[in-house]
């Protein structure tokens, strides 16, 4: 089997930004809605899944590197078995027998009953199988797996994930099920629904559903802050007004300031994201004036205005 790293083409020692990078352009090449007609695709993508999984976890990774787990999740056998090699070497006072990377010191004449050792450790009683082995050890066969983790790719619209709406999410065979949004929900969160992937002699594997939040065409995301620049008309900006703002819940009112002037930022309390405590953000409104074009009664009357009074606009730049 394919190294966890090299399935997903990074270096051993990368960062976690790296490997998400890298995990996000696979996910792309290879996911099942670009590649209907291609089960490899399909394949591989779900072993970069699964590799993005182990290593996206601090404490998966670390045993992996360690080699306590291997590139499914499971645990290794202990002590090396299989990779290392038996025989004896000569030693002062007798031998010293190497058993599955153990060296154990023989004196001159003397044996070594292993029983209890091995007994310990596999449960066995401890007697020589007739294959030679303590306890039957040697003819283990692995416990049963799990089926293999099946990976999914969901957009949701830029609204539902700030105000945390459920969606609906279709499985690999045609089974549908609706799925709740965790608070501080992200472009890349990925959801874990247990039992949903593919079968196994161990029962079925997880289904691993990753978030994309769609962008959208005048909100824009600032950590769990939502901003909108919102166009006003000049009297609007001059007199004052309440004028009706879009948000993430449907349109509220909003009371513009008198005087207010391009660049002023109000805020709207809790139309934001909702954060991981469970509380939301705000949603922060900048005022635009807009002046209109070739309006001839502004021109006549800005034409007779002397202006003595407001001052000059740029004399915080130092001009």
């Amino acid at each position: 089997m394919a190294d966890l790293y090299s399935t997903l083409g990074v270096a051993r020692g990368a960062s976690e930004a790296d490997i998400k990078k890298a995990y996000r352009k696979l996910a792309k090449e290879l996911h099942p809605d670009r590649n209907r007609d291609n089960p490899k695709a399909s394949e591989r993508f779900s072993k970069v899944t699964q590799a993005y999984d182990i290593l996206t976890d601090k404490d998966r990774r670390a045993r992996y590197d360690r080699g306590e787990i291997d590139e499914d999740g499971n645990p290794r056998s202990p002590f090396g078995y299989g990779t290392g090699g038996e025989g004896p070497q000569s030693g002062p006072g007798g031998f010293r027998r190497s058993t599955n990377g153990m060296d154990f010191d023989l004196g001159s004449g003397e044996t070594a009953d292993l029983s209890d050792l091995f007994e310990g450790l596999f449960g066995g009683n401890g007697k020589r199988g007739r294959s030679g082995g303590f306890g039957g050890f040697g003819r283990r066969s692995p416990p049963p797996q799990k089926g293999a983790d099946a990976a999914y790719r969901l957009e949701v619209p830029f609204e539902d994930a700030a105000a945390l709406k459920p969606q609906r999410v279709q499985m690999g065979s045609g089974k549908t099920l609706d799925i709740k949004l965790p608070p501080g929900v992200e472009d890349g969160t990925r959801i874990r629904l247990a039992g949903q992937g593919q079968a196994g002699p161990a029962g079925h594997g997880d289904a691993i559903v990753t978030i994309a939040i769609k962008p959208h065409r005048f909100f824009r995301r600032d950590g769990d802050h939502i901003r909108l620049d919102l166009p006003v008309a000049i009297d609007e900006a001059v007199l004052g007004a309440k004028v009706r703002v879009p948000t993430v819940d449907g349109a509220v009112m909003l009371s513009i300031p008198k005087g207010s002037s391009s660049g002023k930022v109000l805020r709207l309390k809790g139309k934001g994201f909702t954060a991981r405590d469970g509380t939301r953000g705000d949603q922060l409104v900048t005022l635009m004036v807009d002046l209109p074009a070739d309006d001839a009664e502004l021109s006549s009357f800005l034409e007779g205005w002397s202006g003595k009074g407001r001052g000059n606009p740029r004399k915080g730049l130092g001009v």
